[in-house]
């Protein structure tokens, strides 16, 4: 189901980042060995899937080799990559069938987010098992008996998503839960007994309701609580008597519940003073994986019919995408890290042995030219801390100051973490200095963080923006006069209220397919965004109800105010940022004389899949940061 390991697409990591020593040494030098061309960096390769054939030979890859994301075979024994689709439209590996060589995968059409799901027999003849154009649909995992698999789609009803279940043989497929209520289908357990389902409330509450499929009756609530909570459904136990839930009711964090189905009752699993962000079995349940995220970085404990398993041998970074195969003897991950992009390993689980399957690098680049992040943390004007990623070219100094790019997340409820980013890489290697600022209601620093940007939109997350600037103005390597900010989405939205709302704080600005009408953007919610309508308007405010407030902090009503040079990067196909509200906001900004450039690409949606664009905008961003910046790019 939802979270099964076959489709399992968290963020984890075993150890934080990279080690001092090499950020000392880098900081030594007085810059790095070479100057890199983003074709370069976008020659670095991103591979991953978590799916073995039914021969454990093969596992089922997703990778932008070409420029965009297409599904390969990896042979196990070589790391050799077979490619099983083509085409110009972000494709991405799903599963092996159980029992022989048939794969599914997901493609939409130009990033418009309408997921379909289709399959390939072993013959190579594709079927799309999708219903409708509009239609989206998701894979949700197979049965443990693995006779089955289930899908949601919205077909029905474009606004709830129905469970359905598919025989792995015939493909005949049945409604398991037809979703009326706008509730979230999450898993069945293996014996079909019970279905669990969420419940969005606001963006800091939610709730988890059972259904007795055996016994009929209505989805009855195992939540109760007071006050403002998150329960989180994050596995089932195999035997179908426990669901793993993750909570922040009795406390600041997230940690791991079980809830008894038999017997109704609720018992602690585990929990320290960070979140808990996933926790999932093997096919049998003889391993346990659980993450939790600690200060940007996820800490995996595996576990083995209840002990410690340890991972030796491992390069440092991040750990990924573990699964395991249906036998468990195999377990496939991925590890990263600032400086490393994911590179797959294969461990023999009966024999300890482990091999590297991948080294996606560009071998054009030298290692010891890419930077690692640091954790810095500063004081808002009001006393709350405010953490974030902090990337120092190589070569900064007092004597060599910087200019530095603000570096805001999307969400807004996300986070800035560690990790491989071709795109920072690219600015950083060209003297800019980055900092992923997580302002309040960013996730992973707790609930009352988390809930503190809520109707505050543009003004007091914006503050710490500012007040990041001022923190950063503190560093002997930072030229005070040269901060800028960016980000994409959400960020964009930062972005464009920055300059808008502080117009003498920033040199410049970069927006990523950010929001720039709130209005707009909520009169426009996906219909299958249904589920969250509430709680995007309990977080930023109803269109009719709030909108004297959404119009005060609207950037594009308000583009007279921006006097610093802005650059708009826009998807055509975005389905949630749509291309008119970048469209208004550059003829805002001109109407009144301000400077602004606009990259639209015609074939992306909300987030730039294809390497293509990528080099295209990143190169557009790094001259217009070179002019308006003046970095060492542009000398």
């Amino acid at each position: 189901m939802k979270r099964s390991l076959l489709a399992l697409t968290c963020i984890l990591s075993l150890v934080a980042g990279c080690s001092t020593e090499q950020v000392d040494t880098a900081e030594t030098r007085i810059g790095p060995s070479k100057t890199y061309t983003m074709e370069q960096f976008m020659k670095t390769v991103s591979v991953g899937g978590s799916s073995f054939n039914h021969r454990e030979t093969k596992l089922l890859v997703s990778s932008n080799e070409t420029g965009v994301f297409n599904v390969y075979e990896m042979d196990l024994s070589t790391g050799e990559r077979t490619a099983v689709t083509e085409g110009e439209d972000t494709t991405f590996g799903v599963a092996y069938m159980p029992n022989d060589d048939r794969i599914l995968f997901s493609r939409d059409q130009g990033g418009n987010e309408n997921n379909h799901l289709f399959l390939r027999d072993s013959e190579g003849t594709v079927r799309d098992l999708t219903e409708g154009d509009e239609t989206k649909e998701g894979f949700a995992g197979f049965h443990q008996d693995l006779k089955s698999f289930f899908t949601q789609n919205n077909q029905r009803d474009p606004r709830f998503f129905d469970l359905f279940q598919w025989d792995v043989e015939t493909l005949e497929k049945s409604m398991v839960y037809r979703n009326e209520d706008g509730f979230d289908p999450f898993d069945i357990t293996p014996d079909g007994h019970w279905i669990v389902l969420t419940k969005t409330n606001t963006s800091n509450d939610s709730d988890i309701l059972v259904v007795d499929l055996k016994g009929g009756g209505a989805p009855f609530l195992i939540s109760e609580h007071k006050g403002q909570a998150s329960f989180q459904p994050q596995t089932l136990s195999p035997d179908s008597r426990y669901l793993y839930y993750s909570t922040n009711v009795t406390g600041k964090f997230m940690a791991l519940k079980r809830y008894d189905f038999t017997a109704g009752t609720h018992e602690d699993v585990f929990s320290t003073n960070w979140d808990v962000a996933f926790a999932y079995f093997s096919l049998t349940g003889k391993y346990q994986v659980i993450g939790t995220n600690e200060d940007g970085y996820t800490k995996v404990r595996i576990t083995k019919d209840g002990k410690d398993v340890v991972l030796e041998g491992l390069p440092e970074g991040t750990v990924s995408r573990i699964a395991f195969s249906h036998s468990e003897k195999l377990m496939k991950l991925t590890v990263s890290g600032d400086t490393m992009p994911g590179n797959m390993f294969l461990f023999n689980l009966e024999t300890g042995i482990f091999r590297q399957l991948t080294d996606n690098l560009n071998p054009e680049i030298d290692p010891d030219d890419l930077v690692a992040s640091t954790v810095a943390r500063f004081p808002a004007r009001d006393g709350m801390i405010i953490p974030g990623p902090l990337f120092k070219p190589i070569g900064a100094s007092a004597e060599n100051k910087v200019p530095v790019m603000l570096w805001i997340h999307g969400g807004p409820g996300g986070q800035s973490r560690a990790g491989y980013h071709g795109e920072k890489q690219f600015l950083l290697n060209h003297g800019y200095a980055l900092f992923a600022v997580n302002n309040r209601g960013s996730s992973g620093y707790g609930k009352s963080f988390y809930a503190a940007d809520d109707r505050r939109h543009g003004r007091e997350p914006l503050w710490d923006c500012v007040d990041a600037k001022e923190y950063l103005k503190t560093l002997d390597w930072v030229d005070p006069d040269r901060i800028g900010i960016m980000g994409g989405s959400y960020g964009g939205y930062m972005t464009l209220a920055a300059l808008a709302f502080e117009p003498e704080e920033f040199a410049c600005g970069v927006d990523i397919f950010g929001v720039a009408n709130w209005v707009l953007t909520l009169e426009n919610i996906p219909p299958y965004w249904e589920n969250f309508r509430k709680a995007l308007y309990d977080e930023i405010g109803h269109p009719v109800e709030d909108e004297e407030f959404l119009r005060a902090t609207s950037p594009v009503f308000h583009g007279d105010k921006i006097t610093r040079p802005l650059m708009i990067l826009q998807g055509a196909n975005d389905p949630r940022v749509l291309q008119r509200e970048s469209d208004d906001m550059v003829a805002s900004i001109r109407a009144n004389g301000g400077t602004v450039e606009y990259l639209v690409f015609e074939d992306e949606g909300h987030g730039f899949r294809k390497s293509a664009n990528r080099v295209k905008g990143y190169n557009a961003i790094l001259e217009f940061m070179d002019t308006h910046l003046e970095g060492s790019g542009s000398h």
